[in-house]
């Protein structure tokens, strides 16, 4: 049955309308370890292959998370001292060469295939140093899908502080409460409420899963489809 013009255009309207209050956000940012890559085993081994060689001992997964928060430069030159040049490029060979255990988690992909395919401006912010953090990228193929990579040699502060997140809301000139930070750790959490965006809480392979889950997070996912649904939904 033909539809008047008016009719028609009443019914485009209404479209458009349910597609703007649909859309949520207009930028996101992601963490990398835990929340796009199944990288913290390697992170382990590295650690752990320096500490072998330069302080004959080797720490529990535990004892290493509790070091995060620094680079790993950071971290190396706490360790090595005078030796750090030396132990420096033995942790970055090490971390290159066994990437092969570590990849990106189903689904990741397609997840920010389809943001970039929106033109939505995407974001990292890790803590992992701008080496690490580009092996990483290179190696699992993502990294042309990111606008701005902020690491944890780009700031001064690092997580828990929102320096990073707030790097890229003003470097787009976008709307705090329009931003949603996508991450695992407890970290992203605080550093997303002081910056004033919305956090996601990752739960697919969290180290800190207990006390992530009593920050109340916006929004929590426990598997990478569920996040996948979510955004198609919203985005």
């Amino acid at each position: 049955m033909a539809i008047s013009f008016k009719e028609f255009i009443g019914t485009k309207t209404q479209r458009l309308k349910k597609k703007i209050m649909n859309k949520l956000f207009d930028g996101f940012i992601f963490d990398i370890d835990g929340t796009l890559t199944s990288t913290n085993q390697l992170i382990f081994d590295s650690f752990n292959f320096i500490a072998k060689k330069y302080l004959d001992r080797t720490f529990s997964d535990d004892e290493i998370i509790s070091l995060f928060g620094p680079t790993e430069d950071v971290i190396l030159k706490r360790w090595c001292g005078n030796r750090y040049e030396e132990a420096r490029k033995d942790y970055y060979h090490y971390y290159s060469d066994h990437h092969g255990i570590a990849g990106l988690y189903d689904g990741i992909k397609e997840i920010l295939h389809y943001l970039k395919s929106k033109n939505y401006p995407l974001g990292i912010f890790t803590g992992k140093g701008r080496e690490a953090s580009l092996i990483t990228l290179n190696k699992l193929g993502i990294d042309h899908y990111f606008d701005l990579i902020i690491t944890g040699d780009d700031v001064e502060n690092h997580k828990p502080s929102p320096e990073g997140i707030l790097k890229f809301v003003n470097h787009f000139g976008l709307k705090p409460d329009r931003v949603l930070m996508i991450g695992d750790s407890v970290s992203d959490v605080i550093a997303s409420r002081e910056a004033g965006i919305k956090i996601a809480s990752v739960l697919w392979d969290s180290y800190g899963n207990e006390e992530v889950k009593l920050l109340g997070s916006d929004y929590y996912f426990y598997t990478v489809e569920e996040l996948r649904k979510y955004l198609l939904g919203t985005s």
